[in-house]
Formats: structure tokens, sequence, C-alpha cells
């Protein structure tokens, strides 16, 4: 005679359902140190070939200068290893990229992965632990998520800033490194450098700016939620070349700081989200003061 199995409860429904995402969450996050480990190292050697890339065009160009005084096969392997050296960094480019769309898809699931443990956590409160440990430590995993949240994001500004500015800042000293080395020999091609090193540095401070902008506005609380959104808003339809409209109804009004700052993320998560996935060509936004 056979035993009849004891059918789940619905609370140990949700346990397993927890344990199953957590094992999950788990493995994304392994593997993001992995992927964070090969994007250190992949950067390492796409600045290293850059250098060496700006060597070789900076001895292209003294070739070019006095290419009647070079033998025809040293022109010729000048050529090659300018060749060599272009798609050696465009390869590494090209996989680090691909590192980096990879590590940006893993960190959005494992925040969709903590935001259904969070939610049926809520459910299932016994779900992390034996309930005498929950009546020892109430609110203890809440803490754990907090302080993950924190160190999650830390992280991703600090590969955002090296990614960004701390590269564009790299690659503005190797320029005005060859306007120095022009001065003496090449003054008309040095002015030139100068031209594109202002350029860059220009380039760089919007993107410093953009970050800055991203990060926390400043605009917020100096000048409130409406003239940032409409900043915002101006500079996303530039960058996006999305149409995007954005109506106000009733009276503008200052709000709670918090409250203001909530509206401003939601309404920025959305846009980049349009950006990413939609592939829409225009946004409308309206806002209704009451």
């Amino acid at each position: 005679m056979s035993q009849e199995k004891t059918p789940l409860s619905g609370v140990e429904h949700l346990n397993i359902l927890i344990q199953e995402n957590q094992k999950e969450y788990e493995q994304i996050q392994r593997e993001l140190k992995e992927i964070d480990v090969l994007i250190r190292q992949s950067t390492a050697e796409v600045e290293r070939l850059a250098h060496r890339n700006t060597q070789i065009a900076n001895r292209m160009r003294q070739m070019e200068a006095n290419i009647d005084t070079y033998p025809r096969s040293d022109i010729k392997d000048i050529y090659t290893a300018a060749h060599e050296s272009q798609m050696r960094l465009f390869m590494m480019r090209s996989q680090l990229e691909q590192l980096q769309n990879r590590q940006k898809s893993l960190e959005q699931q494992s925040q969709r992965l903590l935001r259904i443990i969070e939610s049926i956590s809520q459910i299932a409160p016994g779900d992390l632990g034996s309930e005498a440990e929950e009546a020892a430590a109430p609110g203890q995993s809440s803490i754990v998520r907090i302080i993950e949240a924190q160190e999650n994001e830390r992280q991703r500004l600090a590969r955002q800033i090296h990614d960004g500015p701390a590269q564009s800042l790299t690659n503005l000293i190797l320029q005005a490194e060859i306007c120095e080395r022009l001065f003496d020999n090449d003054p008309a091609q040095a002015r030139v450098e100068l031209g594109n090193l202002k350029n860059s540095v220009n380039a760089t401070f919007q993107k410093i700016r953009g970050f800055i902008m991203t990060l926390r506005p400043m605009m917020l609380d100096d000048l409130g939620l409406m003239p940032t959104l409409k900043q915002y808003v101006q500079d996303f339809e530039e960058k996006s070349g999305i149409s995007t409209n954005l109506t106000v109804l009733g009276r503008e009004t200052r709000l709670p700081a918090h409250t203001e700052v909530t509206i401003f993320r939601v309404i920025q998560e959305l846009l980049n989200n349009i950006q990413a996935h939609a592939h829409a060509t225009n946004a409308q936004i309206a806002l209704d003061f009451q």
C-alpha cells in the first residue's frame, strides 16, 4: 500500500520559490565577479593597445613627412604594424563592449531577482531563516539587502567612472604628450593636435556633466523638480534622438524633497527604458499638479 505524499503548504511553496531565486541570484553574482575581472583585464589591454596605436600613428606621420628618406621595406613594415595594431585594438574594444553588455544584462536580471525575493519575503516572512532567528534578529534580511544594494550601486558607479571619465582623461594625457613631442619637430601638426585636444576636453566635460546629471542633478536641490525635468528632457531628446514632450497640468509648485526625487527618478528610469528597449520615436510625459 503506497503512502501518499503530504501536499506542500502555501508557505512551503513560497520558501521553495525563494530558495530557487536565491540560488539563481548567487549564480549571477558569481558570474558578475568573473566578468568584472575580465573587464578590468580587457580595459587594461585596450589602454595598452591604444597607447601603442598612438605611438605607431606618430611614427607613421614622421615617416610620411620624410618618406623619401625611408627604404621601401621600412615603409611596408610601418604600415603593416599600424594595420595590425588597429585590428587588435578594434577586436579588444569589441570584446570589452560585449563583456560590458553582458554585465549590464546580468545586473538587470540580478535586480529583478532581488525584487522578486523581497516581494515573496513580505508574504512569507520566515523564508530566510527560522522563526526563532526572525524573532532574534528582526529586519536583519532587509538590512542585508539594503547593504548589498548599496554595494552593487557603488560598484556600478565605480565602473562607470572608470570606463567613462577616467578613460577619457587617460586619452587626454596621451594627446597632450603627442602635442608636446610635436612642438619642436612639426609646429603645424602640433596646432592641429591642440585643436583635437580641445575638442576632446570639451567632449569629456560634456560626458562628466551628463554623468553628474544622471547621478544627482544639482538643479533638483537648487531650483526644484520642474526646471530639472525640463533640462533633463531636453538633454535626453538631444542625445537619444527621441522626440520627448513634457506637459504640465495645474499650477507648478515645489514639493517635499523626497517626493521630487522620487518623481524625477521614476521619469528618468522610464525614459532610459524607452531608449533601451522600446525602439520609440517619441515619448509623452504628463504631470498633473493638484
